[in-house]
């Protein structure tokens, strides 16, 4: 994507966490690049509020004890003073590492995260039935069954949520919402620690890189501008099977119908919008409960902008997460200081070396189903005029010099309370149906292959691809084919282990009367 006047411009700024092995993998073992030239530092972010700054969250891994230690007459304390913390158990670390850093939220709210951790523990330990029916249950019930204030719920979980899952509390399931809140925040102490890509945008930086060695080493050849129309499918005369065998594709180049016969076999990396319009032109897919479940499935309406500002405005944070606006109209929102991610170098600004660079702020808007009727400049004024000074106020002493925006109906995965079972496996229909044909994507249910990476997650949507693919080799005869070997998350830490264990014990006398 292009801005007005011609600089590169990506859809929606990514964060990198902690726990991204096979990315990390990919990027310094596979491409051979470094990775402090490719992602920033772990960063800060901030909350914003119309009340002003709500919460801080640190980086968890740089955490260190306060200076003022050293005014301590004890030795063993004195000497701790700006030393860092060293890791602690979950959530002890992060309840150390974030007391200072809540604004405004009492300290009697945040305790009543507590009854989060339980309903984790019993969730994420327990078996797919169990899971199944935590997903039947919104997010908010939840909150309410297990006694969350609301000020802890309205102020800082819902919208830390919008702009995880990029919807409210009342429209996510349970049970995505605590893989979400266990990966993201509570596995580790320093679980949240995130950093973004430095010079470029993710395209330019990895998946560029990666078409490149895989075009040069294995003769990859890369449909760019191609659409597909349809996947075709027969059936097997010896032992039945559905094989998928053709598909067919628009290049919106030519503007030509192509088909490729004699197909081995099919990934379907798509996301929920993807997939219906897949699915619709696919009679043969169609046909399989597992793909029109799977196309019905609806998605989430996601806004992403781009400003240039003709001065530097310096913020607290370069990650930012807008909270309670009413002129989000019930959006999750965020803003990224670019120039500080970026060290404001000549690509974000097309290359001129002569241009006065002021910031440049990426805002992306999720749940923005409200604001989609709003045309370009209405989207950037609010920014420009509510959104960004009321944050940050220096940002009213700034003008904007360029702006893109771009809208995104119904394209991100929406995990809706019942979706579970609607979600497609990574086996698609399966290796006894359809065994050539399997999917790929943060949304998938991976059954055997599943993987620590959670929700909507880049991670998670990479290690899919690879378990996909190996999959594939095995159900079409190359079963002795190299596979990708997979890098698993971090190990649970010995006291979730402890209560899972304990839980699973009571559970099995005690009924849980707050799931059905």
């Amino acid at each position: 994507y292009l801005s007005k006047t011609g600089k590169p411009v990506e859809a929606g700024t990514r964060g990198f966490w902690k726990d991204y092995p096979n990315i990390n993998d990919l990027t310094t073992n596979y491409l051979n690049l470094d990775e402090n030239d490719i992602f920033t530092p772990f960063t800060n972010s901030s909350f914003y509020s119309p009340d002003g700054l709500e919460a801080t969250a640190p980086v968890f891994s740089e955490v260190k004890f306060p200076s003022s230690l050293s005014s301590l007459p004890i030795p063993f304390l004195s000497e701790l003073a700006d030393q860092v913390v060293p890791p602690l158990p979950s959530p002890l670390g992060q309840i150390v590492a974030t007391f200072p850093l809540f604004e405004r939220i009492p300290l009697a709210d945040r305790a009543s995260m507590a009854g989060l951790l339980l309903a984790t523990i019993d969730c994420l330990g327990g078996d797919e039935k169990v899971q199944a029916a935590y997903d039947k249950m919104n997010a908010h019930d939840l909150f309410v069954q297990f006694k969350l204030s609301d000020r802890l719920v309205e102020d800082f979980i819902k919208p830390t949520l919008l702009v995880g899952l990029f919807k409210p509390p009342e429209e996510l399931s349970a049970l995505v919402v605590m893989e979400l809140l266990y990966y993201y925040a509570l596995a580790h102490q320093d679980s949240f620690d995130v950093r973004w890509i430095k010079n470029g945008t993710v395209s330019s930086s990895l998946i560029a890189p990666l078409a490149t060695e895989l075009q040069n080493e294995y003769g990859l050849v890369v449909k760019g501008g191609c659409r597909v129309n349809e996947v075709s499918l027969s059936s097997g005369d010896d032992d039945g099977l559905l094989n998928a065998n053709k598909v067919t594709y628009f290049d919106t180049t030519s503007k030509t119908t192509e088909t490729i016969d004699d197909v081995d076999g099919v990934i379907l990396a798509l996301g929920c919008k993807g997939m219906e319009n897949v699915v619709r032109t696919s009679p043969d897919l169609a046909r399989l409960p597992v793909f029109s479940k799977a196309a019905s499935l609806k998605g989430i309406d996601v806004i992403s902008v781009r400003l240039w500002f003709d001065k530097v405005v310096p913020t607290r944070t370069p990650a930012n997460v807008f909270s309670r606006f009413s002129e989000l109209r019930g959006a999750g929102g965020t803003f990224f200081m670019l120039d500080q991610l970026q060290e404001n170098n000549d690509d974000l600004w097309g290359g001129d070396e002569t241009i006065n660079k002021g910031s440049v702020v990426a805002c992306d808007f999720y749940n923005a189903g409200a604001l989609l009727s709003l045309s370009d400049e209405d989207i950037v004024k609010i920014l420009t005029d509510e959104l960004l000074p009321s944050a940050v106020s220096k940002f009213a002493d700034a003008k904007v010099v360029d702006s893109w925006v771009a809208k995104y109906p119904g394209t991100v995965s929406w995990f809706s309370p019942g979706s579970f079972y609607s979600r497609p496996p990574l086996e698609g229909a399966g290796k006894n149906v359809l065994p050539n044909v399997k999917v790929a994507g943060d949304w998938v249910r991976m059954g055997e292959r599943e993987h620590g990476a959670k929700g909507l997650c880049q991670e998670r949507a990479y290690v899919s691809g690879i378990e996909a693919a190996n999959s594939l080799m095995d159900s079409i005869g190359m079963e002795n084919f190299p596979k990708h070997p997979v890098i698993q998350v971090r190990e649970d830490e010995a006291q979730f282990k402890f209560g899972v264990e304990l839980n699973n014990r009571v559970m099995k006398v005690l009924p849980r009367f707050w799931v059905r």
